[in-house]
């Protein structure tokens, strides 16, 4: 199959999902919350599958294969289970209070639902820009997934920056047309579509290689692989799957383009169907991508060197090239639905949460609507830029995201469910633990700094050097991401009980006149 061929079956179905997303702009009104939360109207399928299609991005068909490709599928039990039973439960503890007070109040976003509680702009312009920090990396993550993909599948006719190009402008186009609305009917479609072509992928492929046990028969016979057969290894210790696991499903919840899903939903009980379907979801779509990472392993014809994506390759060496393109199509679109929603949340971040309170609060809701789909423009086009430099691997991105995000989740969960909480005690919460997790993500940059001035520290430095590395670098093997989180709840709790709630602050907003009449 020519590249012109595979490249049409591309562009062809982006296109179809651009389309869908001019026909939800002729039935968007031009208000922000419509733009932002589709009117709160989505429906159990809609809901679950928009959720999911959001999560369905480059760390989920790239990074998670070449994970399993590398050291084995116990990454399913990482992603496909733990995950998804923490989220599932995430989604009610967390999801269904904010639902709640969302159409009690009229929240879009969780940095509003705060600063209205606590009574403070600066800490609703802190939980944006701590979102927009974290979220900017994932953006480029799809983008640099969408350059490595078509790289691959086109054998290096299409480059990594015209892949990651084309990703952009589509997206670009389809958030600043599509909205919300348009947004959730693709990300149903998308999400559908890609459930069914990876298993139709991994039955394909096991048929080429002669079945399950053939496929797990390669496994055994090099010592490297052969481990993959038994649970348990140097990279799978426990400390580090129970951290990635809760790190990924807190980190999750706190995403932008999930956390406003809860507050977009029509009824409670549409929540309570989705968050209990969700775990079967996760099952069903990482089992087949993971295992075809595990299997291409063993697989002389697929050769793999941790640069770029395992997933191409074996496709395009066991299926069809049009089905190959397809799958990538259908990838692309996934990612591309992952961008746009992230896109569409922090543009309205931006807007709700640091526009209006720090530049015209008297702004109003059409003006605020063309505000975000400017912003949606230029954080695209920067986080394009800065994926052309393909910093790091996309699992490096993806979890340095994710553990990021995860900082922002016990804050809340006290603040939603304990009436105690302080403004000084959710800030303190919030500061101290991404402090240290961004610590922890930079921490070759501070060990050069003190570096730089060993002329000065003299023998401080390997001392300074090895403390700095020691507390940064996580604790018995949990992750730097775990010991964060459990900073900022001990902060938390601890400011809280030792001061006093501010004038301002709202200490009964969150427990009292808050109902779900009218929500079955």
């Amino acid at each position: 199959m020519s590249v012109a061929l595979q490249v049409g079956i591309v562009v062809g179905y982006l296109v179809i999902a651009l389309l869908v997303g001019l026909y939800a702009y002729r039935l968007t009104d031009r208000s922000a919350e419509d733009f932002y939360l589709a009117s709160r109207t989505l429906g159990t399928v809609v809901l679950l599958f928009t959720t999911f299609a959001t999560l369905l991005s480059a760390f989920t068909f790239f990074a998670g294969p070449n994970v399993a490709y590398l050291y084995g599928p116990e990454w399913i039990l990482v992603m496909g289970l733990m995950d998804g039973i923490i989220f599932a439960i995430l989604w009610y503890v967390i999801g269904y209070k904010q639902w709640l007070l969302g159409r009690q109040y009229g929240y879009v976003t969780v940095g509003e639902m705060l600063g209205d509680r606590f009574g403070s702009r600066r800490l609703r312009g802190l939980v944006a820009g701590v979102s927009l920090l974290w979220l900017f990396p994932y953006v480029m993550l799809q983008q640099v997934g969408a350059g490595t993909a078509l790289e691959a599948l086109t054998e290096g006719a299409i480059s990594y920056g015209v892949g990651a190009g084309l990703i952009t402008l589509f997206m670009i186009a389809y958030v600043v047309l599509a909205g919300m609305r348009g947004i959730a009917w693709t990300d149903t479609l998308q999400g559908a579509f890609m459930l069914v072509t990876t298993w139709v992928a991994l039955l394909w492929v096991l048929a080429a290689i002669g079945g399950p046990s053939a496929a797990t028969a390669t496994l055994r016979e090099t010592a490297a692989t052969a481990e993959f057969l038994s649970l348990g290894s140097d990279y799978y210790t426990p400390q580090w799957m129970l951290s990635t696991a809760i790190t990924i499903g807190f980190g999750v919840a706190m995403f932008p383009q999930v956390n406003q899903r809860f507050f977009a939903a029509g009824s409670k009980t549409v929540l309570k169907r989705s968050f209990v379907l969700w775990p079967i979801l996760c099952v069903l779509l990482f089992v087949p991508a993971f295992m075809l990472g595990t299997w291409a392993a063993g697989l002389e014809a697929v050769e793999f060197t941790g640069d770029g994506n395992v997933l191409p390759l074996i496709l395009a060496e066991y299926t069809p090239a049009w089905f190959a393109a397809l799958v990538i199509a259908g990838a692309m679109a996934a990612m591309m639905s992952s961008s746009d929603s992230m896109l569409l949340s922090g543009s309205s971040y931006f807007t709700r949460d640091l526009y209006r309170p720090f530049v015209d609060a008297d702004a109003s809701s059409r003006r605020e609507d063309l505000i975000a789909r400017v912003g949606v423009v230029v954080f695209a086009v920067a986080a394009f830029v800065a994926s052309l430099f393909n910093p790091a691997t996309l699992f490096e991105i993806g979890d340095a995201a994710f553990s990021g995000f995860a900082q922002l989740a016990l804050p809340l969960l006290i603040a939603l469910y304990w009436r105690r909480t302080t403004r000084a005690g959710i800030t303190a919460g919030i500061v101290g633990s991404q402090a240290f997790y961004l610590s922890s993500v930079f921490v070759g940059a501070i060990v050069g700094v003190i570096e730089f001035f060993d002329p000065v520290l003299g023998g401080l430095t390997p001392v300074l050097t090895a403390l700095v590395t020691t507390v940064f670098s996580g604790v018995v093997g949990w992750t730097p991401g775990i010991v964060g989180m459990a900073l900022g709840l001990v902060l938390t709790v601890g400011v809280s009980a030792a001061t006093s709630p501010a004038a301002t602050e709202r200490r009964a907003r969150y427990f009292e006149g808050v109902g779900a009449e009218g929500g079955d």
